[in-house]
């Protein structure tokens, strides 16, 4: 077998040869197309002895002495390409017969079947578009082949079609969930990614340096403040969709860059948010499934609503038997946590910190169907307004489904007072060590302090979604360019 680099060499020199000859593939800078695969395949009694012409790249090629046979595979769809040398000339098929898998071809021919009945086109003209100088795998298969997909998605594009179809749906699901929420009235916005304070989440920011202005800057962590602001301005109901991004792990459900939708409705609260949430939810199943019920890696999720509702210093004691809000003090609640629950807990947690860790300790392994889980402690929430009956708890929720979460929302706090007091509270988390509390932002507490009506608000997972939606198990088949680490 010959050597992988002199193969390389071959279709360089291939290259050389046809630029000598004045065949140069990259002088042409246009090729007009009739038709796509797609439309022919499936409308052959349309097109049957027509003439047509399609551009694509050679995914095989079949030699037969004075014919050849072609596999031509353009964005829509993959078609045999039948070539005679007496129809397009002996000195063009000897030049054809040099051409290589991964060639891209405009072809023009009329459509026909061959004797074993497979739609095909009988070329009268092959023009060679673009020469491929590199060699395409015939498979994909083991981790480092996984790997090598990820940091070369083009070419794993093109020889996995069904990674393809992936990406297709990914399109699909997001022009669904814009339209659902167009179709209730909501704005589409945009607002910066760029920003002075990494507000709207609890999360690690990535930090970056504005030359002119000399000044450190944050990629956006989350748009909530933002689009908030313009709740205050008079618009009622905005959204956006776009990419966040946060210096944390990752993994199968983690990237540092991702997409992610937050809106925003005056007058509205949490509870309208549940019911927005598996509305769009259900939609999107729907448009890419015909249905609300779907096997996700051999269990079937029920996207149907109305989804479980469980709040989650219920759904804590039901599994620990402890109910933290009962305990006297948060030094007494940190022995029982360490103690009887065997928690890593921290000196500066409270009560309403234990309920969110053992929360995840405990109970979100649980949460296969979707569950909204509802009323996280106030420590947890700086953002959420206060449950009326119990000032300890905020009225938010958690969407849950197959153990991961997709969406955050709540009934925003609007109390300029209490905003600013929980920003102070979550700047000394941030001295005791909290990387990921919440920076001051005294811009909009002055937002706040002009008036920001009641609203509800809601963030989902655009990329953990589709993952569901596609029977993805790694955030990476869902993301065309993941973040890789370079290789050396």
């Amino acid at each position: 077998m010959e050597n992988l680099n002199e193969l390389l060499q071959i279709r360089r020199e291939k290259l050389a040869h046809l630029r000598e000859i004045g065949q140069d593939p990259f002088r042409i800078e246009k090729y007009v197309r009739t038709n796509f695969t797609k439309d022919i395949l499936e409308n052959f009694s349309e097109f049957e002895g027509k003439p047509v012409r399609i551009a694509g790249r050679i995914m095989a090629k079949r030699d037969m002495g004075k014919a050849s046979f072609i596999d031509i595979l353009d964005s829509e769809g993959r078609i045999q390409v039948y070539v005679r040398k007496d129809v397009i000339g002996e000195e063009t098929y000897e030049i054809f017969k040099t051409y290589d898998i991964g060639d891209i071809l405009g072809v023009s021919g009329a459509v026909f079947k061959t004797q074993k009945d497979e739609i095909s086109i009988k070329s009268d003209e092959v023009i060679l578009l673009s020469k491929s100088l590199q060699i395409l795998p015939e498979k994909w298969h083991g981790l480092k082949d996984q790997e090598i997909r990820y940091r070369q998605r083009y070419v794993d594009l093109i020889v996995n079609p069904e990674v393809k179809d992936k990406f297709l749906m990914r399109s699909k699901i997001i022009k669904t969930m814009k339209s659902y929420f167009d179709d209730e009235g909501f704005l589409e916005v945009d607002t910066p990614i760029l920003s002075t304070i990494a507000g709207g989440a609890s999360a690690k920011p990535f930090v970056t340096h504005h030359n002119t202005l000399d000044i450190d800057m944050y990629m956006r962590i989350a748009n909530e403040l933002y689009l908030k602001r313009l709740i205050v301005g008079g618009f009622d109901r905005v959204y956006e969709m776009g990419k966040m991004f946060r210096n944390e792990g990752m993994s199968m459900k983690h990237n540092p860059e991702y997409t992610a939708v937050e809106l925003y409705a005056a007058y509205e609260d949490y509870e309208y948010m549940m019911e927005l949430t598996e509305g769009v939810v259900a939609k999107c199943c729907e448009k890419v499934h015909g249905k609300t019920v779907i096997d996700f890696q051999g269990t079937e999720l029920d996207f149907t609503p109305p989804w479980r509702r469980v709040s989650m210093h219920d759904l804590v004691e039901q599994k620990t038997g402890v109910n933290f809000y009962a305990v006297a003090s948060d030094e007494e609640a940190r022995i029982i946590a360490k103690k009887q629950l065997h928690l890593e807990v921290e000196n500066h947690m409270t009560r309403g910190h234990l309920v969110n860790l053992a929360f995840e300790e405990f109970c979100e392994k649980d949460l296969v169907q979707p569950t909204f889980v509802l009323h996280h402690p106030v420590e947890v929430s700086p953002l959420a307004k206060r449950n009326p009956d119990n000032p300890a708890i905020t009225n938010r929720f958690e969407a849950f489904v197959n153990t991961w979460e997709i969406a955050n929302a709540f009934s925003e706090l609007n109390d300029p007072i209490d905003q600013k007091q929980r920003f102070e509270d979550q700047l000394l988390q941030r001295e005791a060590g909290d990387e990921e509390a919440h920076m001051m932002d005294d811009d909009f507490v002055n937002a706040l302090e002009v008036g920001l009506p009641p609203t509800g608000g809601l963030g989902i997972g655009v990329d953990r979604l589709i993952m569901l939606l596609t029977n993805s198990t790694s955030i990476r088949d869902v993301i065309l360019f993941p973040t890789m680490k370079p290789i050396k």
